[in-house]
């Protein structure tokens, strides 16, 4: 089976408007990604953000549950926490995954605005080989910035409810991919 990693990036994403911005980092956004992607055998949960303050406060958050309290107080939030690593932005993480597999990850772009893009069967199919290393991204905001599809192996499709509504969180939107593509 291929390595996958994942990727939640906030800069540059976009904002209601589709301005470029950064976006803060939520400690409810780790522990929520780092949950889901320990229980689908995620190698690494990225956190990345350009703000040297904001990367100490992903940081702290994260050594809460390693060194902290949190270590004596809920073993498995310290499991998955252990998979988080905080990085400045893409091409960090992307080297970090350059470094653990000895090759480049191909990069999946999210969207919920994604009129086509491989499926969730392709994808995962791809993933049950002995192929490369993937790199989810997820954007916070309003999504990734167009720049980051430009740089992406792969557009994944987005997810689709039985109505026109589709403003998932990303927390939300990460589980239900990453259950669809690793999930039993």
């Amino acid at each position: 089976m291929a390595d996958l990693f994942i990727a939640l990036i906030h800069h540059p994403v976009l904002d209601r408007r589709g301005k470029i911005v950064t976006s803060a980092i939520t400690s409810l956004d780790i522990h929520d990604l780092a949950r889901s992607a320990r229980t689908y055998d995620v190698r690494a949960t990225y956190v990345a953000h350009p703000v040297k303050e904001l990367r100490d406060f992903a940081r702290s958050v994260r050594d809460r549950w390693l060194q902290g309290y949190g270590r004596q107080f809920d073993s498995l939030r310290q499991e998955a926490l252990e998979r988080v690593v905080v990085v400045s932005d893409l091409d960090e993480a992307i080297a970090s995954v350059k470094g653990v597999c000895g090759q480049p990850p191909l990069l999946v772009h999210t969207s919920a605005r994604t009129q086509n893009g491989v499926s969730y069967q392709q994808l995962r199919e791809e993933l049950a080989g002995d192929g490369p290393p993937f790199l989810i991204l997820f954007g916070t905001g309003f999504g990734l910035a167009p720049s980051i599809a430009e740089r992406a192996d792969r557009i994944l499709a987005p997810i689709l409810g039985p109505a026109d509504y589709n403003h998932l969180s990303v927390r939300a939107a990460a589980s239900i991919i990453l259950d669809r593509l690793r999930g039993r």
